[in-house]
């Protein structure tokens, strides 16, 4: 594999893209970007507190490029949540091909001195020095998704909970299970790139709850986080068992590759639960016409959130509903289980 076929495999982590020139393109926000959602203007049209205008404010963004999925949703929420605010100035930079690529166009950023820059980067440790490097230039840097190691590098980290999605996706099964009636069920796991730590967590938080519960998993395989790579690694799965009662997807695009292979293979005597919280999964689990019964969330909603929080740091506020006069330096969205029940409060929140 070449060294740009890996980092785009990194960036299709949740959901694949296409790479673009690393470039620089700084814009404010246009009538062709996405209108903000109900979702999303949550924050900017609660009354007074925070939704009050104050300082006009310029937020920094970056996120590797996708033309569909969670990483173009990510991209769409920031945009859109800024577009809510009055007294935002929104400008985009181009994430390039690779970290390196990235790196230097975020240097032609710090070079502008936004109030604040929200980074969703390439990779969380290679990125590291450029958290570093904005944060001594007196810009504070909201770190999204992927993790900077070094305290020092964010003002803020706000990223979903790797762990928690596969503590949930097991804690729903075994409540299945024990409503059933199923004392010694054969579970079966779809991860993402093992390589990645987010893949590593998931699997782990999941392994601890079926264990501590007194359960196993009967076979693993890992996908790429690709549809292609769902239904290739699915159909081998299924091949190596003959039955199953219940299957962890950790990726809801890399699913509809699974339910294609499932489908082929025409087995319907087991319930998948997914990952991540897509539309088309939410949808599908409320039809309730296939093996989907549910899915734990990662949702790309978090890109909204950050452009709200960075506002409030760029302004010297803190959030309203806190004692605290400032915004926390950490955040860690809890993972939701959507099921047929509640997939309709949900679905706004899908990509």
């Amino acid at each position: 594999m070449t060294q740009h076929s890996r980092d785009l495999s990194r960036r299709r982590l949740l959901f694949g893209g296409a790479a673009v020139g690393a470039g620089v393109l700084l814009a404010g926000c246009t009538s062709n970007e996405a209108s903000p959602t109900e979702a999303q203007t949550k924050a900017a049209a609660a009354p007074g507190g925070n939704s009050e205008p104050g300082k006009r404010v310029t937020i920094g963004f970056s996120a590797p490029a996708a033309d569909h999925g969670w990483i173009a949703a990510i991209t769409n929420n920031a945009k859109a949540q800024a577009g809510a605010y009055s007294d935002v100035e929104f400008k985009t930079v181009e994430a390039g091909a690779d970290a390196a690529a990235q790196r230097a166009a975020l240097s032609t950023l710090i070079s502008q001195k936004p109030d604040v820059i929200v980074l969703l980067p390439h990779d969380g440790k290679e990125l590291n020095a450029f958290g570093l490097e904005a944060m001594r230039a007196g810009i504070p840097v909201v770190n999204l998704d992927r993790a900077f190691p070094d305290a020092r590098a964010y003002r803020l980290q706000i990223k979903g909970d790797n762990y928690g999605m596969g503590v949930a996706a097991a804690t729903y099964m075994v409540a299945q299970f024990k409503a059933k009636g199923i004392s010694n069920p054969v579970i079966a796991e779809i991860a993402g790139m093992d390589e990645l730590e987010l893949t590593q967590e998931r699997s782990k938080g999941f392994a601890d709850t079926l264990t501590a519960n007194g359960f196993r998993i009967a076979n693993r395989r890992a996908a790429r986080f690709t549809a292609d790579s769902g239904q290739q690694e699915a159909s081998q799965l299924l091949r190596a068992l003959p039955k199953i009662d219940a299957l962890w997807n950790h990726d809801d695009d890399q699913g509809i590759g699974v339910l294609a292979a499932v489908s082929q293979a025409n087995r319907k005597e087991f319930f998948m639960v997914g990952g991540a919280g897509s539309k088309k999964a939410m949808e599908d689990i409320q039809a309730d016409n296939t093996v989907l019964k549910a899915t734990v969330t990662y949702s790309p909603s978090m890109a909204s959130s950050a452009i709200s929080l960075a506002r409030l740091i760029g302004q010297g506020r803190g959030m309203s509903d806190l004692v605290e006069l400032q915004v926390p330096k950490e955040i860690i969205l809890a993972s939701e289980t959507i099921t047929k029940e509640n997939a309709s409060n949900y679905l706004k929140l899908g990509f």
